[in-house]
């Protein structure tokens, strides 16, 4: 039975720094690579995630084990490709010493998300991280701070809004009071940390391009979209005049149900016509999701008859239908069950369209 002890870099701490071909293996070659790798960083802790490799091969010796020292390392443009690398190398591994578990040892959360790729080909018995202690005194404090203040991404991430906040501090005092201040800002950098945290950021940078795509080649979807976004401010307006009027003191729910009742048939329109033009530019291309996009159409439309049902119910108002006068309750239950109508028949409708095209492509093949 043989063990691999696998050093796993994915941040290319030990690829960057040397010019050695990748996977190292070998008790000799990895001694070795710590004293290059020492030498071009001694800060590293690559080093010490090395030692430690070293020293797990050691007391699985002692305990007579037959056991193989490696290193991956690789550094790619993106995180795919270096996956493909670090694996590319795990398999030249296994074909090279056929073990049959290994031991992986890392020096970072981020090496550790290899860990499902290795157990894919192999056996895991463990995973050790290595944690350097650092000396708890000013120099440490003021080293570290060094090392965050030389990360580019991390000041963008956490010193811009911080410095933000402060300059608009005094601003918003000079206004409002302390405690409305402190909220307002508070709640500008709770938005600042959901719009990095959630990724809005990276899809911002996207949106000129994807238009600018979406410009030249022709799709039916531009226009539309901004179709709906006009019918969508329409129903915010729409919605915004219906509790425009003066309400009772602390009264939440029936504004709320008002701006609701108002504005879903504008939304629900603006929802179906974004679809409708993603349809249009699926019909047109000639794609494979054409049923997919039959779908949103139908659920917004059922979505949006039963949101109007229940909110025209806490509004407490009743509607005349082919001559029949319903109250509140009558005209919920009416709506309720136009809208599974709705989802039901428009379901069928699409998985038939589906079928038709489906057999439309046997035909045809």
């Amino acid at each position: 039975m043989t063990t691999l002890v696998l050093c796993v870099d994915r941040t290319n701490d030990i690829a960057g720094k040397t010019s050695v071909q990748f996977p190292v293996a070998g008790w000799e070659a990895v001694r070795s690579l710590i004293t290059e790798i020492g030498l071009a960083d001694p800060e590293s802790s690559a080093v010490n995630c090395l030692l430690e490799a070293l020293r797990v091969t050691r007391e699985l010796r002692d305990e007579n084990e037959s056991t193989v020292v490696a290193v991956v390392s690789s550094g790619g443009d993106s995180l795919v490709r270096t996956d493909r690398s670090l694996a590319d190398q795990l398999d030249t591994l296994i074909d090279r010493y056929s073990p049959d578990s290994a031991i992986i040892v890392t020096d970072s959360a981020q090496d550790e998300r290899v860990v499902p790729v290795i157990e894919s080909r192999l056996p895991v018995d463990g995973v050790d991280r290595v944690v350097v202690r650092q000396a708890r005194d000013i120099e440490s404090t003021y080293y570290l701070l060094k090392q965050f203040l030389a990360d580019e991404e991390l000041r963008a991430t956490v010193l811009v809004p911080l410095g933000a906040g402060l300059l608009l501090l005094p601003v918003l005092l000079i206004r409002f009071t302390l405690a409305v201040a402190l909220a307002m800002l508070a709640a500008l950098l709770g938005a600042g940390l959901l719009y990095k945290g959630l990724g809005i950021d990276v899809l911002v940078e996207t949106i000129p391009e994807r238009t600018r795509e979406a410009l030249y080649s022709g799709q039916v979807s531009v226009v539309t979209y901004v179709v709906a976004g006009g019918l969508a401010l329409v129903g915010i307006f729409i919605g915004a005049l219906a509790v425009s009027e003066p309400v009772a003191e602390n009264a939440v729910l029936l504004p709320a149900m008002e701006f609701i009742h108002s504005s879903v048939p504008w939304l629900a329109t603006a929802g179906v016509t974004a679809s409708a033009g993603r349809l249009l530019d699926e019909l047109i291309t000639g794609g494979e999701n054409r049923t997919q996009y039959l779908n949103l159409p139908v659920g917004i439309i059922a979505v949006g008859v039963v949101i109007r049902g229940f909110s025209g119910y806490f509004l407490n108002q009743g509607v005349t239908m082919a001559g029949i006068v319903l109250n509140a309750g009558q005209r919920l239950a009416a709506f309720v069950v136009l809208g599974l109508l709705i989802s039901l028949v428009g379901i069928r409708v699409v998985m038939s369209i589906g079928d038709a095209v489906e057999l439309t492509a046997e035909e045809s093949r």
